[in-house]
């Protein structure tokens, strides 16, 4: 990945969860000089938990939102205290990004789980951020070297996914895909290749019908407004590197139809890139990992990637 070193680009990093594995892998990917000499960072969290995990580097600043945290924390559990302080980080970053304090947003994990015992509506950053925002067409984009992969619906329960997926909901994913394929990563004519729903993307309507009634239609629209895509592609041979190589997006139907492909194949250089927002969020493909939060046991790679390619893509 060709990536500018630019000093004048200002990238925020929320430290995710305090009780996770977050600060571990902002402070472990921001020590290593590759990362640290490509751009300013501002880290945004609590100055003393960060501090557990490593001094705050030259071309570095940190903006301290302490005293959310009870006197003794709970690390390594999800909890409450450490929930709702993640969402103050959160916060602020939006506040940073509204006031132009920077110019491009990497999230470390929190805890959905624990966020929403707490009363609090939270389905994911890309949800909140979008919402923050007012952009009602996103969504999540898992980047690697090799694949991007887009999912149609993201945390939703199985049984939901055939009614919310729309003829029209497909069509206008694969406008936002080719959309940010061109202007994110300069593809003039996006290849882009699209899941069916069912096993073998319903053999012609002998396995199910939603390939007929819901992504072929969108398929043919948009090719004929000039777009290349081909489908409804069956997911489980889809996703062989030597077939997927041919593309340069695949949308896949469902959260684990496409996930559990790419994390099998990338997990440590997966990362998750939000399209359709007005500045560009990366996050690592990860999440909180509490059993080995704390013990100094937590891999940065997709840190260092999701950092990486904020600077890439950031104005």
């Amino acid at each position: 990945m060709r990536i500018s070193n630019s000093k004048n680009k200002r990238i925020g990093i929320t430290i995710g969860d305090p009780c996770g594995i977050g600060p571990e892998i902002v402070a472990k990917a921001l020590a290593q000089r590759e990362i640290r000499h490509l751009a300013n960072y501002t880290i945004i969290g609590d100055r003393e938990i960060y501090r557990r995990y490593g001094q705050i580097p030259n071309h570095c600043s940190l903006v301290d939102v302490s005293g959310h945290l009870p006197a003794r924390v709970q690390f390594g559990r999800a909890n409450r205290p450490a929930a709702k302080a993640s969402l103050f980080y959160l916060n602020k970053a939006v506040e940073l990004l509204k006031d132009g304090e920077i110019s491009g947003l990497v999230t470390a994990p929190v805890c959905k789980e624990a966020i929403v015992s707490s009363g609090i509506n939270f389905q994911g950053h890309t949800e909140y951020l979008a919402d923050a925002f007012g952009i009602k067409k996103f969504a999540m984009m898992f980047v690697t070297k090799k694949l991007k992969t887009v999912v149609m619906t993201r945390h939703i329960p199985l049984r939901k996914i055939i009614e919310k997926i729309t003829a029209k909901d497909v069509y206008e994913m694969i406008q936002l895909i080719a959309k940010s394929l061109k202007e994110l990563f300069q593809i003039a004519n996006p290849r882009i290749a699209v899941c069916g729903i069912n096993p073998h993307a319903g053999e012609k309507g002998t396995i199910g019908n939603e390939e007929i009634t819901k992504i072929i239609p969108a398929i043919k629209k948009a090719k004929k407004s000039g777009l290349t895509v081909w489908g409804p592609l069956a997911a489980d041979t889809l996703f062989v590197p030597s077939v997927a190589g041919r593309y340069d997006a695949i949308i896949a139907m469902y959260h684990d139809q496409g996930l559990i492909a790419v994390k099998t194949l990338y997990f440590s250089e997966l990362v998750n890139l939000t399209i359709g927002l007005p500045f560009i969020r990366t996050s690592p493909a990860h999440g909180t990992a509490f059993d080995i939060a704390g013990k100094s046991k937590a891999d940065a790679s997709s840190m260092c990637e999701a950092i990486k390619l904020a600077v890439e893509l950031s104005h």
